[in-house]
Order: structure tokens, then C-alpha cells, then sequence
């Protein structure tokens, strides 16, 4: 089978770094000569979001002059995708952290919005480091060797480490001090601790692996601040920085706060609004002082149904306070924590920044035009972007010999309602705003009721898929509206469909269908259509619209069930998706 995308061949020799990067069609931030899909000027500046896709509280960290990315990534497996830029702009996914997600016999099944919380990323001592909260069981962290080159290796990440035990920690992140001291800030869950809007401070081991202090609380947001979370620890200038969001998702700001003790008092300003711009938000992200001296943060802005995009913004410490995006007066120019005056830090606090949308791109040796991977052939098994509902099993699918991945047929949970409960769903995010994603694939069945298609999956969702009907294929569309609150799913006929090959030997014979399916995405609605010859499509129901998952945007790929297995199992081989304008 011959493939279009070269890169998939490269993946196999090394699934982490890749010499032949992605190009997407549909989505790219990158400005520069190349060519640029959102500007046609060349000018070496790079368009907001510089990822569009849903990589929620990110962080990232720089090793030399590569940067690398990590992001929420919950109930989905693998999880802690791991992403890799040289200029902040141009990011491709180079590997997951976490392959399987613990408790086990938990994480075996659907546990949305549970697992993975805000990450972070660091590298200390020739070592990259990734702490998270899980707010059921405690903070975790997972850790590998960097190369001289500043390269990392998926297969080289330890097994999680259990770093505290309990309830309601969230977002933590580690700073080691000059004197090799290590210290961990975190927010907590209200919805498990029984409150939140505090962030507390508390020494580790040297190694990062234990705590060896109690917390303390080191801030207080109260109602002036409320809903502060997303902590991130750094040293710099003699001074103990935090920065953090507050005000919520929706409406928030960022906070920067400093001190001379790693336990405070912290003194605040605010450092980043929405302003007059459509960025709501801005919310939790990351600070990084690049190998070329210049300063940039990176937050996540709430793109409903798509997710939480990232944008990155140019940081001025002139006042000696980091103001992101672009300057303009503060409205409240004398903000201060309600316990304690602040003395003056110069004329910058008379400052806030509200981000930009088109900025220069930061300095970079790299002229390299990548972006992070969508479309797959399927040559060398599932390509990075691809992950599951739950933890993996083999019985989900394999890869073939003959370049395609084999998705099975899942028996259906006990007393099924919708896909919401089903792990075997194999999904990719949306990179924007708006593209077709077509898929070539062929349905073998061997009995009644069992399916296979695509599907844009979220609290809502709708799937295109070929069910077997006697002797025959039925296209449907199962659509079901209100999945997280139990609602069952609604199935509608759109047409039959005779088969294109079937098993003659009476040895659990099947019958096959060979068809492309497509799905198209405009602004959060998706149509859905099919073809029998990949030229000329049909359309396949009535527009769907897009609705985000448990803490995670909607989410497209593939799906294969039966209603009810009573000997072996059918099969969805999928050949290609190929994500188009």
C-alpha cells in the first residue's frame, strides 16, 4: 500500500524525534516566507493561537535552545503528551509521558475529567521532570534522562512516583533552589478538599521524590482573587516568583506574585487581562527565558467545544514585574494584597498587558515549519495525536503488516446508553477551527448489530457508521445529546448498502464493505458525509454541533461496537485519515 505522508516511515525508527515534520493544511501560526496560512505577507511574525487544539494548563520548560510542552491530558491514554518546539511557534507532539494510567482497575473504564491535572514540566540536573496533581489519589511525578543534544526519549520515562498521598492537590509545581533545596507550590480541588483559591508551599526531598515538609499556605486569593490555581514556582533576581491565574476560566487574569522566602509573604500585581480583546481568559500557562535572553508566556484560552487553545505572548520585566502581551494603563494601578501595602515597584505597575494576536516570532537558529500531526497512513502503526478513553487493551486494535490499524469490535458496557461509557473510542484533537477529515476504511462483520465509522465525540456527539443489517450494510447516524447526564443514544437509517466482498469458506464468515467517510468542520458545526469510489460524496443526516468532553474539547476518530456479541468479533480497518482545507 503506497502512502502519501512520508514522515510515517521515520516514525518507526524513531517515534520521538522526527527528521520529516507535519505541515498541516488547516492550521499554522508560523508566518515566516514559507508561506503562511493565516497571512500572506511573510513577515516573520506568527498568529494566535499557536496551537489550536485543546492542550490545557500547558507548561513548558527550555533545555538549551529546544523547548519542550506538556499538557492536562485526564482520562485519556497515552497520557502527558509531550511536545517539542525550537522557536515557541512551530510545535510538533514527540511522545506521551504516562502510557497507562493508575489505579488500574479504575482507569480500565471511562473516568472523565478524573487522571491527569495540570502538569508541570522542568529540567534540573540533566533531567526532565513532570509533577501532576490527580485529585482522587495524590501528586504524582514522572521523570527521564535529556541527551548532550537536549533530546529526550519516550521509552526513557519512569514509572510514576507517588510524591504525596490524598485528596484535593492539584497543579503542582517543583523549584530547586540554588542550595539544591526543593520546593513544591500546589492550588487545591474544592470538589474534594472542600476549598479552594489558596496555593500552599511545601519542602521535598532533594531528589523531588517525597515531602519531607508541611504545607503552608502562602496566598490567599479571597474574593478579590478567587479561584486561584494553575501555580508556577520560579527564582529569579533573588526573588521567589509565583504565577498563577485567578477570576476563572471564563473571566480571569494572571497573577504575579514575589518574595524573598519560598514561604512568603508574597506580595501581587496583576500582570495580564482579556482587556478589550476577545481573548477571555487569559488563563494558566508558563514562563520562558529563552537561550537568547528574551522572555514569553504561554496560556490556554477557553475555545468551547474546541478546548483550551494555547497563545503565547511577549513578557517586559522593565518594571521589575512580568507584564504579558501588550502594555496599557492599569485601570486599578494600585492593587495589593488586602492584608499588606506594597511599596512601590516602579512605573510598570501603572501597567497591565491584554494579549496579542500577531506578534514577531521569538528569536530561533530554526527556520523549520512544523505543526503537530493529524492526517495518518497508518504504515508503522497509530501516528502521536491518537488516544483512547481509557487505558489501552489489546483487544481495542492493532496494528497490521498490511498498512492499516484494525480497530475490533468492543462488546457494549452493561445496560449501554451511549458511546460516553465506552473505552475502546480511538480519538484525535481538532487543530482548527475549521477542516474535512476523510477516512478510507473497510467494515468487515460477521453478525448482526455489530458497527463501525467515524465520530465526533464530546458531551454530545454524532457518529457516521456502517452497521450490519442480515445480509446487508446499513449507514446510520447515532447521535446522542446530553451523554454525560445518561441520555441514551437515538439512531437514525440513512441508507443500505450492499456489500463489496464476503467470506465464501463457512468458517465464521463475514461480509465486507469498503467506503470513505468524512467529516466536515465549520465554526463547531459538522456535517457528515460518505462515498463509495472517494470522488463524489453524499451527505449523511441533517449538521451536527460540536460539544467539549469533561474538561477536554470534542474530540474526532474512529468507533467500533456491536450491540450485542454472540461469537467473534468484527473489525474496522482503517487505511488512511487525511485532514484537508
Amino acid at each position: 500500500m503506497i502512502k502519501f505522508k512520508y514522515y510515517c516511515l521515520l516514525l518507526a525508527l524513531n517515534p520521538l524525534w522526527v527528521n520529516a515534520q507535519y505541515r498541516s493544511e488547516v492550521w499554522s501560526p508560523d508566518r515566516s516566507a514559507e508561506g503562511r496560512l493565516q497571512g500572506k505577507n511573510g513577515d516573520g511574525t506568527y498568529t494566535n493561537p499557536v496551537l489550536y487544539a485543546d492542550y490545557s494548563d500547558p507548561d513548558v520548560c527550555a533545555v538549551g535552545e529546544d523547548y519542550y510542552l506538556t499538557a492536562s491530558s485526564f482520562n485519556c491514554v497515552p497520557g502527558l503528551p509531550i511536545l517539542h518546539s525550537r522557536d515557541l511557534v512551530n510545535w510538533e507532539i514527540v511522545g506521551h509521558a504516562l502510557q497507562e494510567l493508575e489505579p488500574k482497575e479504575l482507569f480500565d473504564k471511562p473516568q472523565h475529567g478524573k487522571g491527569v491535572w495540570a502538569p508541570s514540566i522542568r529540567h534540573h540536573n540533566d533531567t526532565l521532570y513532570i509533577y501532576w496533581g490527580d485529585p482522587d489519589h495524590g501528586i504524582f511525578m514522572v521523570k527521564a534522562p535529556v541527551s548532550e543534544k537536549g533530546k529526550v526519549k519516550s521509552e526513557k520515562w519512569s514509572a510514576p512516583n507517588c510524591v504525596i498521598t490524598g485528596k484535593g492537590m492539584i497543579d503542582p509545581c517543583p523549584l530547586w533552589d540554588e542550595d539544591g533545596r526543593c520546593y513544591l507550590v500546589n492550588a487545591w480541588a474544592n470538589s474534594r478538599a472542600g476549598f479552594n483559591s489558596v496555593l500552599s508551599v511545601r519542602e521535598l526531598s532533594a531528589d523531588g521524590t517525597k515531602a519531607i515538609g508541611q504545607p503552608r499556605i502562602v496566598f490567599d486569593g479571597g474574593q478579590e482573587n478567587h479561584t486561584a490555581e494553575g501555580p508556577k514556582f520560579y527564582k529569579r533576581d533573588g526573588w521567589y516568583w509565583i504565577l498563577c491565574p485567578a477570576g476563572g476560566v471564563a473571566m480571569g487574569w494572571q497573577l504575579a506574585m514575589r518574595s524573598k522566602s519560598p514561604y512568603g509573604p508574597y506580595e501581587w500585581r496583576r500582570v495580564m487581562w482579556q482587556g478589550k480583546t476577545d481573548i477571555n481568559g487569559p488563563h494558566q500557562g508558563a514562563w520562558v527565558h529563552t537561550a537568547f535572553g528574551e522572555d514569553w508566556f504561554l496560556h490556554f484560552n477557553d475555545k468551547g467545544a474546541y478546548g483550551r487553545v494555547v497563545y503565547l505572548q511577549p513578557v517586559d520585566w522593565s518594571s521589575g514585574w512580568p507584564i504579558m502581551g501588550r502594555l496599557i494603563p492599569n485601570p486599578i494601578p494600585e492593587q495589593s494584597s488586602p492584608t499588606r501595602s506594597l511599596s512601590p515597584v516602579g512605573e510598570g505597575s501603572d501597567y497591565i498587558g491584554e494579549p496579542y494576536k500577531s506578534y514577531h516570532k521569538p528569536k530561533s537558529n530554526s527556520k523549520l515549519i512544523v505543526n503537530p500531526q493529524e492526517s495518518d497512513e497508518f504504515n508503522d502503526g497509530l501516528g502521536l495525536q491518537w488516544q483512547w478513553h481509557a487505558n489501552y487493551h489489546q483487544f481495542y486494535g492493532q496494528p497490521t503488516a498490511y498498512g492499516t490499524y484494525r480497530l475490533y469490535t468492543m462488546d457494549p458496557p452493561t445496560e449501554f446508553k451511549s458511546l460516553w461509557d465506552v473505552p475502546n473510542l480511538l480519538l484525535q484533537k481538532p487543530t482548527a477551527p475549521r477542516f474535512t477529515a476523510t477516512a478510507k476504511v473497510r467494515f468487515a462483520a460477521k453478525e448482526d448489530g455489530q458497527y463501525g465509522g467515524l465520530v465526533m465525540m464530546g458531551r454530545d456527539y454524532s457518529a457516521l457508521v456502517i452497521c450490519r443489517e442480515g445480509d446487508a450494510f446499513q449507514l446510520q447516524r447515532h447521535t446522542t445529546i446530553g451523554a454525560d447526564e445518561g441520555a441514551s443514544e437515538m439512531q437514525q437509517a440513512i441508507t443500505t448498502l450492499q456489500p463489496t466482498d464476503r467470506d465464501t469458506i463457512p468458517y465464521a464468515p463475514a461480509i465486507y464493505l469498503d467506503i470513505f467517510l468524512r467529516l466536515t468542520v465549520k465554526d463547531g458545526i459538522v456535517n457528515f458525509s460518505y462515498s463509495q469510489d472517494g470522488k463524489h460524496f453524499k451527505s449523511a443526516s441533517d449538521p451536527f454541533k460540536m460539544r467539549e468532553g469533561k474538561w477536554i474539547g470534542a474530540k474526532f476518530g474512529f468507533v467500533a461496537e456491536c450491540c450485542e456479541r454472540k461469537a467473534s468479533r468484527g473489525w474496522l480497518d482503517i487505511d488512511w485519515i487525511r485532514i484537508t482545507k
